[in-house]
C-alpha cells in the first residue's frame, strides 16, 4: 500500500467501547427539569424595559422552537432552522432551503439519511474514500458526514451513516453558510448544509409500530412512543426504537441497524426545556465499495446487483449523543437561548477497495480502529424592535465546538482481483501499521470559537427585509503523528459577513438576494506532496445569489440563481501542495412542493451547473469542469390519491444525472443515467386501528450505472430494491 492513502484515515473508522455515563447522568438531570421550569416559569420581569424611541413587539406565529407548518400533504415544510437566525419561514429570509418532514420518511421508507436526500434536484450522494460512509453533493460541492448539525450543534451527528427513525425534519440549505452556522468542523460545508432535527412529543398521544421488510430477506422494525404530561401538557417525552437486519439487494452484501432515542421536554409559559439521547449502532458486513481508477479509461459498472467486494471487508458503527437546551422568553418579542451536546463515537473498518489500472485490477486491505470525542455549545439572544417606522430582528450567538479524533491503522500488500469475476482471498496478513491499535490515540484536535450578530431592518410594514450581519470565526487545528509527535498546529481567525435582501411582492411572493460566504479549515497536504502533513489556511469561498419564491399555504415553488466561488488546492510542479486558483460554480435551481391540485403532491425540480476550474497551475486545465460536477440533474416526484379506492396512493420518481468528470483534465467521465422508483400505499382501519401498508421499487430497471466520481473515485448506484412495510397506530 502507498501511504498516500493514509492522509484520509480521519474520516475512516474503532475499537468498540461504551460512553454510556454521560446519557445517564442527562437523563437524570432531564427529569429534574420540570421542577427547576415551574420555579422559573413563576418569576416576574420587573423593571422599565422601554428605551427611548424604542418599541418593543411580541407579536410572534409560534414560540420559538415551534416547528414550521407544512405544505399540502405534509412532506415539506414551509419553514426551518436557520442556524442563528432560529426557526423562520422561508418565504422570509434571503436563502434556499428545503425542509423534509417525517412523514415523507415514513411515505417513502427511507432507511438513511441519503434515501431523503434522494427527493432533492440539488443534491446528489456518493460514499466517502475507502469506506461506506454517506457524501452529499450540494451545488456541486461534497458534504461529509462530520459536517452535518443535529439540532442546530455542529460536530455530534453520527458521523458516517444516518439512520432516519429518529428524525423529525431534515433541514437542506442551499448555499454558503458560514454566517448562519459558523464554520464546519471537517472543512466541506461550501456548497450548502443539512441540519437534522430529532423527534419530540407532539400535543397529540402516539403509539406508532412499523414491521419492514426487503426483497432481499432483510427484516426489521420499529416503535415510536410520545406522550405529554401535567395540567398543560407541560412535560413531554419521545422514545423510538428501531432495529433492522439481513441482506442487502446487492449480492451478499449485510447490513445490521439499531437505534435508539429518548426526547424529553418541558415547555412553560416562557421557559422550554429540552433534552435528547441518541444511541446508534450499524455493522455493514461484505459491504460493495468504491473503485479508484489510476488507468486512463473508466471501467464499464458491473451487473447491477454484482459485488466485488472481499468477504472479510466490514465497518462496524457506535454513536451515543447526549443534547440539552434551554430557552427562555425574558421579555416580549426577546428569547435566550443555550445548548450543550456531546458525541462519542466508536468505530472499526477492515477495506478493501480495488484500483483499476491499464495493466490489471489490485487491491489491498487496510484496518482502521478510530474514535472520536466531540462536545459542542450555543448561546444567543433574539428579538424584535422598532425604530420609527423600522422594525428590526436582532440575534446575538456564540458557539464552540471541540472535536477530538483518535485512529490507528494497519494495512497489507497488495493482491490481485476483478470487478466482474472477484477472487475472494484470505484475510490478508499485515504489512505495515501505525499507532496503537488496542488504544488509538489522537491524531487530529480541532476547536473551532465563533461569535455572531444580526440585524434584519424591515421597511415598508416589513415588506421589504434587509439582513446585515457577521460571525468571527477563530479556528484552532492541531495535527499529530501516529507517534504521538506533533506535525502540525495553527490558530487563524476569520470575520464572514452577511448582506441578505427580501422583497415581499405579495404575502405569497417574495424576491431574494444574498451575499454569503463559506468558510471550511485548510486542506492537508498529500503524503505525495514535499510539504506533506502542511495545514493551509483556512479557505473563504463567497457566494451571490438571487431568487424568487412563491407559498400559498398548499404548495410552494423556487427559483433561484447562484455563483460560488471556492479556492482550489492542488500539488504544484515543484511539488508543493498548495491553494492556488478558484473553482467556480454558477447555476440555476428550480423546485415545486406540496399539493397543488387536490389528491395530487410533487416534489420536483432541476439543476444547472456551470462548473470551471480558473488559474490553476500552468493553466492547462483552465475553463475545464471540476471533478465529480454534473452539468444538469432533474428529479420528478409525485403522489396521486386513486379517488376510486379512497386511502390508496400510488407514487412514482424520475431521477436524472448529466455525465461527471473523474479527472481535472476532462480526460475521463461517466456517462448520465437515469433511475424510475414506483410504489403505493393504502391507508385503512385494521382491527379498529389505522394501518397503513406500503411498497416500493427503487431502480425498478435494474439500472447498473456509475452514481458519482465525487472524489475522484467511482461510486456504484444501488440495484433495484423491494421493500414493504406495515404501520399501526395504536
Amino acid at each position: 500500500m502507498s501511504v498516500s492513502s493514509l492522509q484520509s484515515l480521519r474520516a475512516l473508522p474503532a475499537k468498540p467501547s461504551t460512553h454510556r455515563a454521560v446519557i445517564l447522568t442527562a437523563i437524570a438531570a432531564a427529569f429534574c427539569l420540570p421542577g427547576l421550569a415551574a420555579a422559573q416559569a413563576a418569576a416576574t420581569v420587573t423593571g422599565d424595559n422601554t428605551l427611548p424611541a424604542v418599541k418593543v413587539q411580541g407579536t410572534k406565529d409560534a414560540l420559538p422552537g415551534d416547528l414550521a407548518p407544512t405544505f399540502g400533504g405534509g412532506q415539506v415544510a414551509r419553514g426551518a432552522d436557520f442556524g442563528v437566525l432560529g426557526q423562520q419561514k422561508n418565504i422570509d429570509v434571503p436563502f434556499s432551503m428545503t425542509t423534509y418532514t417525517s412523514k415523507l420518511i415514513e411515505d417513502q421508507q427511507a432507511r438513511t439519511l441519503a434515501d431523503v436526500l434522494a427527493n432533492d434536484p440539488a443534491v446528489r450522494m456518493a460514499y466517502g474514500f475507502g469506506n461506506f460512509s454517506q457524501t452529499f453533493i450540494i451545488r456541486g460541492f461534497q458534504l461529509d458526514g462530520d459536517d452535518i448539525s443535529l439540532n442546530g450543534l455542529y460536530g455530534i451527528t453520527p458521523r458516517q451513516l444516518v439512520a432516519t427513525d429518529a428524525l423529525e425534519r431534515v433541514d437542506v440549505l442551499k448555499g454558503a453558510n458560514a454566517f448562519l452556522s459558523g464554520a464546519s468542523p471537517a472543512g466541506s460545508a461550501v456548497g450548502g448544509g443539512i441540519n437534522l432535527q430529532l423527534k419530540r412529543a407532539d400535543d397529540k398521544p402516539l403509539t406508532r409500530v412499523t414491521l419492514e421488510g426487503t426483497g432481499s430477506g432483510g427484516f426489521g422494525e420499529h416503535i415510536d412512543v410520545g406522550r405529554r404530561f401535567g395540567s398543560q401538557d407541560q412535560f413531554g417525552i419521545r422514545v423510538n426504537q428501531a432495529n433492522s437486519d439481513g441482506e442487502t439487494a446487492i449480492d451478499g452484501e449485510h447490513r445490521r441497524d439499531n437505534t435508539t432515542a429518548v426526547a424529553l421536554d418541558w415547555r412553560g409559559e416562557k421557559l422550554r426545556l429540552s433534552a435528547d439521547f441518541l444511541y446508534q449502532r450499524q455493522r455493514v458486513n461484505d459491504g460493495r465499495p468504491t473503485v479508484n481508477v489510476s488507468g486512463n479509461f473508466v471501467p464499464e459498472p458491473p451487473s447491477a446487483t454484482y459485488n466485488y467486494a472481499q468477504t472479510w471487508s466490514s465497518s462496524s458503527l457506535e454513536d451515543t449523543v447526549g443534547i440539552l437546551r434551554a430557552e427562555y422568553d425574558f421579555l416580549p418579542g426577546w428569547t435566550a437561548y443555550v445548548a450543550g451536546g456531546a458525541r462519542h463515537t466508536n468505530e472499526h473498518g477492515e477495506y478493501a477497495s480495488p484500483t483499476v489500472s491499464n495493466t490489471g485490477t489490485t487491491s489491498f486491505r487496510l484496518g482502521v480502529p478510530h474514535q472520536e470525542d466531540a462536545t459542542s455549545a450555543e448561546a444567543g439572544v433574539r428579538g424584535h424592535f422598532s425604530t420609527g417606522p423600522v422594525t428590526h430582528f436582532v440575534t446575538a450567538g456564540a458557539s464552540i465546538v471541540r472535536v477530538d479524533s483518535q485512529s490507528a491503522f494497519t494495512f497489507s500488500g497488495s493482491f490481485n482481483t476483478d470487478l466482474y469475476n472477484t477472487p475472494q482471498v484470505g484475510f490478508p496478513v499485515t504489512t505495515g501499521s501505525g499507532g496503537n491499535l488496542a488504544d488509538p490515540q489522537t491524531v487530529a484536535l480541532s476547536l473551532m470559537r465563533s461569535v455572531a450578530v444580526s440585524d434584519t431592518l424591515g421597511f415598508l410594514n416589513d415588506r421589504v427585509l434587509f439582513t446585515i450581519g457577521a460571525r468571527h470565526q477563530d479556528i484552532h487545528s492541531n495535527g499529530f503523528g501516529y507517534t504521538g509527535l506533533q506535525t502540525e498546529a495553527y490558530n487563524d481567525s476569520i470575520t464572514t459577513p452577511l448582506f441578505g435582501l427580501v422583497l415581499k411582492l405579495t404575502q405569497n411572493v417574495s424576491f431574494f438576494a444574498n451575499r454569503s460566504e463559506a468558510l471550511t479549515i485548510g486542506s492537508q497536504a498529500p503524503s505525495t506532496a514535499l510539504n506533506f502533513g502542511a495545514l493551509l489556511p483556512p479557505e473563504r469561498s463567497r457566494q451571490y445569489e438571487v431568487g424568487v419564491k412563491y407559498d400559498n399555504g398548499q404548495y410552494g415553488a423556487s427559483l433561484a440563481a447562484f455563483q460560488i466561488e471556492k479556492p482550489s488546492t492542488f500539488t504544484n510542479s515543484a511539488g508543493f501542495f498548495v491553494a492556488d486558483g478558484n473553482e467556480r460554480h454558477r447555476g440555476i435551481e428550480g423546485s415545486v412542493t406540496g399539493e397543488p391540485i387536490r389528491g395530487v403532491r410533487l416534489i420536483a425540480g432541476a439543476t444547472y451547473i456551470n462548473a470551471q476550474q480558473l488559474d490553476t497551475g500552468n493553466g492547462a486545465t483552465d475553463g475545464l469542469r471540476p471533478i465529480g460536477v454534473p452539468t444538469f440533474m432533474l428529479n420528478i416526484g409525485g403522489e396521486y390519491d386513486v379517488p376510486l379506492l379512497n386511502g390508496l396512493t400510488l407514487t412514482a420518481r424520475w431521477t436524472h444525472t448529466g455525465p461527471q468528470y473523474l479527472n481535472t483534465a476532462n480526460t475521463l467521465s461517466i456517462k448520465a443515467w437515469d433511475t424510475v422508483d414506483l410504489g403505493a400505499r393504502y391507508a385503512t382501519v385494521l382491527f379498529g386501528k389505522p394501518t397503513t401498508f406500503r411498497a416500493s421499487v427503487l431502480n425498478v430497471a435494474n439500472k447498473s450505472y456509475w452514481a458519482s466520481t465525487s472524489g475522484g473515485y467511482l461510486t456504484q448506484g444501488a440495484p433495484r430494491t423491494f421493500l414493504m412495510s406495515m404501520t399501526t397506530d395504536f
